[in-house]
């Protein structure tokens, strides 16, 4: 017999409370009706400005059995939680995640613009990537290369050796799932690997914490800009000459408000 559920998921907080998330907001979008083009990730989007969609179009996704098998190899995946004495655990897998989700969606729309502006595919100009795969595909790319011998099991009866599953998961999905993001698994599979080999290191609680926040003041000034929301407390204004950007707080009838020149600056893809 296998462990106890509520056993596992005390083992595996970050992923159980990933899973939580991504499900809440699985449920929030159906309830809401909202499609996947108001919260995925494309190229149009990007360059308007609409840079809240890196975080929203991880944790979002469009159908349920599109959320059913990333946070079953997720779920699978949270053994990294548990091996503190390799030099992973708790910690390392919440910093990295988050670097992950970061950079994944920024190489994702690094590979937009080099298949639009280089190779002119226009196409690319319109694809929408949804979903949390793109961080499913750096964990199991880092497991790969630090557990070489783990299997990865999905739904409790597909067993894959952990080192070749990057590489058989991006083609299984991509012939099986033609909705599949190539791209957003493939930039995935990149960035996990850089964590891997050591190429991306040094995350520790300081900068993690600091991550968190410029994200955090990224999303709500990006999804302000945008028009999205309405942010009440806060005014974005440009000023007349871009290159000496104006930062001020002024008094206001509802508490302070923040004033800053700002530089110048149909399908989807399940992730």
């Amino acid at each position: 017999m296998g462990k106890p559920l509520f056993y596992e998921i005390w083992e595996k907080p970050a992923t159980s409370c990933i899973i939580g998330i991504c499900s809440a907001i699985w449920f929030c979008i159906q309830k809401k009706n909202i499609g996947y083009s108001h919260v995925g990730l494309n190229y149009e989007s990007a360059i308007q400005g609409h840079h809240w969609r890196i975080i929203t179009s991880a944790f979002s996704h469009i159908s349920v059995l599109h959320l059913v098998f990333n946070m079953s190899a997720l779920w699978s995946l949270g053994i990294i939680e548990q091996l503190g004495h390799i030099g992973l655990g708790v910690e390392y897998y919440l910093h990295y995640t988050l670097v992950m989700v970061v950079l994944s969606g920024m190489l994702v729309i690094g590979m937009y613009h080099l298949l639009i502006q280089r190779f002119k595919l226009d196409y690319f100009r319109r694809v929408t990537a949804v979903g949390y795969s793109c961080v499913v595909f750096g964990w199991m790319t880092i497991l790969s290369v630090k557990q070489p011998s783990f299997k990865l099991n999905l739904f409790g009866f597909l067993s894959l050796p952990i080192s070749f599953a990057p590489f058989e998961s991006l083609i299984f999905t991509s012939i099986i799932v033609p909705q599949a993001s190539f791209l957003g698994h493939l930039s995935g599979i990149i960035v996990g690997y850089a964590i891997a080999w050591g190429l991306i290191r040094g995350m520790n609680n300081y900068w993690a914490i600091s991550m968190l926040g410029w994200i955090v003041l990224v999303f709500i000034f990006s999804l302000k800009k945008s028009g999205k929301y309405d942010f009440s407390f806060i005014e974005i204004e440009h000023v007349n000459d871009p290159s000496l950007p104006s930062i001020r707080i002024l008094a206001s009838g509802n508490g302070r408000t923040l004033q800053m020149g700002m530089l110048p600056g149909a399908g989807a893809d399940l992730v």
